[in-house]
């Protein structure tokens, strides 16, 4: 790469500029721009240093790409810690480094083995017969130039957890989670001063953060690349990941699906005269969310009250209090315990308790959203289960190939595993597992991730379809299922012959009600009548179902995330229920790649 290459007439290559596209593990391209700035300050600047290497005998069209290459890694060289050492220094550092390595493998090592027990390769390499010569050349830090060693201070790994924002229209989800993203995340400032600037073109100043997160979002509508890191950002405590932006057309069916994947939900309520009654009202969004937020799984949720700044008088306390009062009795029905749900007053667009705590609220005594953020409790991991990640995504990457996208539900996925994508059963070997650009060795549950998989056609994946570990339970398309259902808001009644959409995991698709097969008490279980001509709001009731299309569930008792749905119908979601029991089919003629083969 940068400074290392000396033959005459050099030319940059594909896989060089594919390296510098897709290098995303921090330490390798550490070495590569220390590299360069030490050549650069020993050229006496860019321009210098292009001179003097092989840069000059290009194009001036590549010439000007590279150029463009080394000045953004020598910007971004600056905002990292880097430590020079000198050569009598070397030794001294050779040593605390080996010793930190060894220690942080034995500390990874260690924590592997109270979550899994002991394997017999760990037991060897504890004892030095093996690995131990593989491990220090994967992990030393070979390639770095000569007396030229960076080095990081790094703290205790932070948890990753998944955030969904949810509530009814206007209430300022966008501009709240852009502000979180804004000062939080990763988001270059470039950017931000662009998409500034374009807003206040548009005399759109007032929608600062929800116009940057609406632009990235419609870049990457658009089919422009935007790094991962714009969805995420940075707690005291956790890697937060946005799952679902809001504010899409199709809000509710990936609200849906986004939901079933978070750990927590933000539910941002307008606080505004009539705002707030608007999204609390029967046909308001504020209800439905809350509702499916709970019937999905996600059991913990932090209330914001937004736009705090615009009640009348501003940021009025009884305001406040009203809404409190109001929605913790719709949650309380819902199923949510109010005492554990935070209700924080912010202003998400001036700021006011997002990050720090506002003067203009001096009255609440509670924690500011970042603070409630970190009071999350760190979610359980079902690690000891089968592999099941359902597919958000599948993208294809120049270079690299077909990489799909999902979050880790339950079971681990790492690179050399064969794993089976349901419902067709197609089969192949997974080359690397990323998650926010960084190389994993295993990927744990609640982890969104990309992983690279070989020989597959974009074209053979597709959002809906679950991927798992082919040689432990791997995931089969659904024949019929059986289901424990509740009617929640259908203007007429449900009988045989039905068919709505389900919306289970990310799989978005019709299935038929074949056969009601009994009505049960919604609150005791107890059956109230077998085979009923049809059911009605607020009946429950078990329901054989029938797939229109292949697709994979599994019951709630095994795999909880793929046993709960939504059913939607006019735009609406009108009942929700879980999974009981299920008839697989054997997949016929499925695909296996080459590369699956070898390792079966």
């Amino acid at each position: 790469m940068v400074g290392h290459r000396t033959r005459r007439n050099w030319k940059p290559n594909v896989q060089d500029k594919r390296l510098f596209s897709y290098v995303h593990d921090r330490h390798i391209r550490v070495k590569v721009t220390t590299h360069a700035l030490r050549c650069i300050d020993k050229a006496g600047g860019i321009d210098e240093y292009l001179l003097k290497t092989p840069y000059h005998k290009m194009d001036t069209e590549t010439g000007l790409f590279w150029k463009a290459k080394i000045e953004k890694m020598y910007e971004e060289l600056g905002e990292m810690e880097v430590v020079f050492f000198s050569p009598e220094d070397e030794a001294k550092f050779e040593e605390q480094f080996k010793e930190q390595k060894f220690a942080e493998r034995a500390a990874r090592r260690e924590a592997r083995r109270k979550m899994y027990g002991w394997s017999g390769k760990e037991k060897q390499i504890e004892e030095g017969r093996v690995g131990g010569e593989e491990m220090d050349r994967e992990e030393s830090h070979g390639g770095f130039p000569e007396h030229f060693h960076p080095t990081f201070i790094m703290g205790k790994e932070k948890v990753h957890i998944s955030i969904v924002v949810i509530g009814h229209v206007d209430s300022g989800k966008s501009t709240t989670t852009g502000h979180l993203i804004y000062k939080l995340g990763g988001i270059d400032k470039r950017v931000i001063e662009r998409f500034e600037k374009e807003a206040a073109e548009m005399n759109k100043r007032s929608f600062k953060y929800a116009w940057v997160l609406d632009k990235l979002k419609a870049e990457r509508e658009r089919g422009i690349t935007i790094d991962i890191a714009l969805w995420k950002f940075e707690t005291t405590k956790y890697y937060c990941t946005v799952i679902d932006a809001p504010g899409h057309r199709d809000f509710i069916k990936n609200m849906i699906t986004g939901t079933s994947q978070a750990d927590c939900a933000v539910l941002i309520i307008d606080s505004t005269t009539g705002g707030f009654e608007a999204g609390i009202s029967k046909d308001g969004q504020t209800r439905e969310h809350a509702l499916l937020a709970f019937t999905l799984g996600v059991k913990q949720m932090i209330c914001c009250c937004n736009k705090m700044d615009a009640t009348t008088p501003k940021y009025s306390k009884s305001r406040f209090d009203e809404i409190v009062k109001e929605v913790s009795s719709y949650l309380k029905k819902v199923g949510y315990n109010p005492e554990k749900i935070p209700f924080v007053p912010i202003s998400g667009f001036e700021g006011d308790n997002m990050i720090e705590r506002s003067t203009n609220l001096d009255w609440y005594k509670g924690p500011t959203l970042l603070e409630a953020l970190d009071l999350i409790s760190e979610p359980k991991r079902p690690t000891e289960k089968p592999l099941r990640l359902p597919l958000q995504d599948v993208y294809k990457i120049g270079g690299i190939g077909t990489v799909p996208v999902g979050r880790v539900e339950t079971g681990v996925i790492k690179p050399g595993m064969v794993v089976t994508f349901g419902p067709t059963g197609l089969t192949t070997e997974v080359k690397s597992v990323e998650m926010h650009h960084e190389a994993l060795q295993e990927a744990l549950p609640g982890d969104n991730v990309g992983f690279n998989v070989k020989n597959v056609a974009v074209k053979d994946l597709k959002r809906g379809f679950v991927a798992s570990n082919s040689k432990d339970d791997p995931a089969k398309e659904a024949a019929n299922f059986t289901s424990q259902v509740i009617i929640m808001n259908h203007p007429g009644q449900i009988g045989n012959g039905y068919a709505p959409v389900l919306d289970c995991h990310t799989c978005h698709i019709a299935v038929k009600f074949s056969e009601i097969l009994t009505k049960i008490d919604r609150r005791s279980g107890k059956e109230l009548e077998k085979e009923p001509k049809f059911l009605k709001n607020g009946d429950a009731g078990f329901v054989k179902m029938i797939p229109t299309k292949p697709m994979v569930v599994e019951t709630f008792s095994e795999y909880p995330p793929l046993g709960r749905f939504a059913v939607r119908d006019m735009r609406q979601t009108v009942a929700v229920g879980v999974i009981k029991s299920v008839e697989k089919k054997d997949p016929s003629g499925a695909k296996v790649t080459k590369a699956a083969q070898k390792k079966k």
